[in-house]
């Protein structure tokens, strides 16, 4: 029998977008026909995939806060998957007059939920129609804590006493697992589940690590802004990207959180939750 290959199929050469919708879509039940909701789309990853799996019998909206990326998804989709629709929307504040969906999802959105996380998600949920499934991901709080800690240490030795005040507020912002499971608890959903997937970030010493495109636009980036100086900025983490053998190897936690809304026809009365332990799955990729 020859196996198929989808055309839309996840691309191998995103280290980061990929494997983080590699752990969403273990945990999300597709079928064809499902009406479904993508938030944080991004450039289409994995909007374009789940469009594929649910077929022309169902619908997809994936939506981004972001003209630039819609306008870059809606390129990539041209004319194909007509089922699939790109919208610039903000996810953190719906317009009331969307459609009950039976699938959310959101890959690495838990980060732009801020500053009041818990809100967004339960706006997501009273669009999820009764028997409905959400699932995100997100970096979780443990991403990368080997670089943290040697920032603050560096900190520390070269008494940078108000950078490492915004750089403390900056790690105690991070969502964790625990976070994620509390607001399924208080959303009341069934067969809760919050898991960790670690993956492994490879990098070289100096501009490598200070270029390095899973990290600098987005984590490293978060270091520059708690100086107020830029010109210090460089030459303290140009210094940390020289000193790379203390903090390697850098591992990013998956976190998929996913619940199913009740449905008041289900005879289960009682949620279930289940939080899984990190499992190493740096072979796999």
């Amino acid at each position: 029998m020859t196996q198929h290959h989808p055309r839309w199929a996840l691309p191998k050469h995103d280290y980061w977008s990929t494997p983080f919708a590699e752990s969403l879509l273990q945990h999300l039940d597709l079928c064809p026909g499902l009406r479904m909701l993508d938030i944080a789309c991004g450039h289409g990853i994995p909007a374009f995939y789940l469009a594929e799996q649910i077929g022309p019998a169902g619908a997809v909206l994936a939506i981004d806060i972001s003209a630039g990326q819609v306008a870059r998804a809606r390129a990539i989709q041209g004319s194909q998957l007509p089922w699939l629709r790109c919208e610039c929307m903000d996810m953190r504040d719906l317009p009331h007059d969307l459609p009950m969906f039976d699938r959310i999802t959101g890959n690495l959105s838990v980060m732009f939920f801020r500053p009041h996380r818990f809100q967004v998600v339960q706006g997501l949920v009273k669009h999820l129609a009764p028997g409905g499934q959400l699932v995100l991901t997100f970096p979780s709080f443990g991403t990368f804590d080997s670089l943290w800690k040697r920032v603050d240490w560096m900190m520390i030795q070269q008494e940078l006493i108000n950078e490492r005040e915004r750089f403390q507020a900056y790690l105690n912002e991070r969502p964790s697992a625990n976070e994620a499971r509390e607001w399924l608890e208080r959303l009341d959903l069934e067969r809760m589940e919050v898991s960790e997937y670690p993956l492994e970030v490879t990098t070289g010493p100096g501009r490598e690590f200070l270029h390095h495109p899973l990290l600098r636009g987005g984590f490293l980036d978060d270091v520059y802004e708690c100086f107020e100086d830029q010109n210090l900025a460089e030459e303290f983490m140009t210094a940390i990207s020289e000193d790379i053998q203390h903090f390697t190897p850098l591992i990013a936690q998956r976190c998929v959180l996913t619940g199913w809304k009740r449905n008041p026809s289900s005879l289960l009365q009682n949620p279930s939750f289940i939080l899984r332990e990190p499992q190493d799955e740096r072979g796999s990729h």
